[in-house]
């Protein structure tokens, strides 16, 4: 089964009163590159979120976007009462300093050391971790689920272009014996014509000759069986089952097609004939295109 490298997937939940959120949007990419987007207390997650996305998707231009809103109480600093009452009990300890002329500026006693408790940064890690890396696995399988159903619908128009050129290969596989025998006719006229005058004879191994020599030079039957060759392996790929990227193996064949195309067009010059591998080549490039959105 083929995927398309475009896709949207997004995950959120709760836990202990903190909402998290996690968005990926993939687009098409020759190679893989991921890029990760998160709350400044968060970045030292971004290497553990690349690695978790690195082993679900193979291509493509992938964007996670992670947000994080802690509404809990634990989201509030802390104060350490004891420590507070430790340096009271020291300053009403000062000689000369009694309760009534002792003024307490909070603002200062806030900022001494201890006094406030906040969660450390590893702490915030560790408990975003768990929760982003689960919501992430979600948000892709989401985005895997996305592609797919995009991957069908390539597969079909992929598959309506391979049955054109299939269908004009069939007309040139046709056309070109005939045209041997066109050739030969020709040949034979004119050379009669030529001379008629002379009161010559046309000798049948002349005309034999030059006809070997215009079918060998024209002789297109192998470009035409390793073009039709080439969409059957095309089309075996895109019906197969499975995973497996197959965006440049894809990529690959359409190049191979064009340049058994371009040598039927070089080799054989019937008008009927140019104007299918025309045709052809038409279908190819519309491929080409196609198959670059393909993982």
């Amino acid at each position: 089964m083929i995927r398309s490298m475009t896709g949207f997937g997004s995950a959120s939940t709760e836990d202990d009163g903190a909402h998290y959120a996690i968005e990926v949007r993939s687009l098409n990419n020759r190679y893989f590159k991921s890029q990760v987007r998160l709350p400044e207390e968060l970045q030292g997650l971004e290497p553990e979120l690349e690695s978790a996305l690195a082993k679900r998707l193979n291509r493509g231009s992938v964007v996670i976007t992670a947000r994080m809103t802690d509404t809990s109480a634990d989201a509030a600093a802390r104060i350490n009462v004891k420590v507070i009452q430790r340096y009271l009990e020291q300053l009403l300890a000062v000689e000369g300093l009694g309760h009534d002329s002792a003024r307490v500026d909070l603002t200062a006693l806030l900022a001494l050391p201890g006094v406030i408790l906040g969660e450390t940064g590893e702490d915030r890690l560790d408990r975003a971790r768990r929760v982003l890396l689960k919501l992430l696995d979600e948000a892709v399988e989401r985005l895997i689920v996305m592609r797919s159903r995009e991957g069908e619908a390539l597969r079909s128009e992929l598959h309506e272009h391979c049955d054109a050129i299939a269908g004009h290969l069939a007309v040139v596989g046709e056309r070109v014996p005939q045209l041997i025998d066109l050739y030969q006719d020709k040949l034979r006229t004119r050379m009669e014509a030529l001379l008629a005058k002379s009161g010559a004879a046309v000798r049948e191994e002349d005309i034999l000759r030059e006809v070997a020599v215009f079918a060998e030079r024209s002789d297109i039957a192998e470009e035409v069986a390793r073009l039709g060759g080439h969409l059957e392996q095309f089309a075996e790929i895109i019906d197969a089952d499975g995973d497996a990227p197959s965006g440049r193996t894809l990529d690959f064949i359409a190049q191979e097609m064009l340049r058994e195309a371009n040598t039927i067009g070089s080799k054989c010059l019937d008008v009927d004939v140019s104007r299918r591998i025309v045709e052809i080549k038409g279908a190819i490039d519309r491929i080409k295109e196609q198959v670059q959105n393909v993982e």
